[in-house]
């Protein structure tokens, strides 16, 4: 089987029960607790079709697009100044994303996705007296 050398868009959305995410590409639609479950999901889903077509898919080949102004409505606790300086990002350019003026690059997708999953783990690790 050949590898796919295209990106594939792929929508990510936040939901009750954790995230969605779906491509118009092939009509893929897929469901996950979390970021990685969901990579995974994708990946066997958009395998399954492009099998037919002799395709291998990678995670190198996903684009997510990341609903950032859902997410951030969802998320009233995570706030997009602080987040944009834990990683780095210009808070105006952040809340551009957040409000939806502008739309992040795959790059910068990922950069906010592993600054909130890393506040989230440092969430995770405490322990109050």
């Amino acid at each position: 089987m050949k590898k796919l050398k295209k990106k594939i868009d792929i929508t990510v959305e936040k939901t009750d029960t954790g995230y969605s995410a779906y491509t118009d590409d092939m009509s893929v639609f897929t469901t996950g607790k979390d970021i990685s479950e969901l990579y995974a999901n994708l990946i066997e889903a958009l395998n399954l079709a492009y099998e037919e077509l002799g395709y291998e898919v990678s995670a190198e080949n996903l684009k997510l697009n990341l609903d950032l102004q859902q997410f951030f409505q969802y998320y009233k606790v995570l706030n997009a100044n602080f987040l944009a300086k834990r990683i780095g990002m210009n808070p105006t350019l952040l809340s551009q994303y957040v409000r939806g003026k502008k739309h992040p690059s795959s790059k910068q997708t990922d950069k906010i996705i592993r600054g909130i999953q890393s506040i989230g783990k440092e969430l995770a690790d405490l322990s109050l007296v």
